[in-house]
């Protein structure tokens, strides 16, 4: 499968709405995009990463949930290399039907794993 930049470019669009409700939560980069949340790291939107020809997003979880997500739907999460052990929990954004829903969900946990409890307490 050959990564689509429309797709790729589409899918960050979605990501950057996401963080927007998310106070102080950025998105940044260039072929991958890390998501923060004051200073601190809640993720990774990557294209091809390792010549995968995929798109994806990698975020935090509480521990035990990406081993969890990836039993109950090995299609559409996977386990990330390099922060698996740390709790991370991929999600392929390159299928034809992605909820959003979902990945709003996951990158909201995620950043409440990390945020500030001056931030967090603003979207709970």
């Amino acid at each position: 499968m050959k990564v689509s930049p429309a797709q790729a470019a589409a899918s960050i669009d979605r990501l950057t709405e996401i963080c927007r409700d998310l106070p102080e939560c950025e998105i940044e980069g260039g072929q991958h995009h890390k998501l923060s949340v004051a200073g601190k790291t809640i993720g990774w939107h990557t294209v091809d990463h390792h010549g995968d020809d995929r798109i994806s997003l990698s975020v935090r979880a509480p521990r035990g949930e990406n081993e969890v997500l990836v039993a109950s739907d090995p299609d559409t999460f996977f386990m990330p290399p390099y922060v698996a052990q740390h709790g991370y929990v991929g999600i392929y954004l390159d299928r034809p039907e992605v909820d959003w829903d979902e990945v709003r969900e996951l990158v909201t946990d995620a950043y409440l794993l990390v945020a500030p409890k001056r931030l967090s307490q603003l979207v709970r």
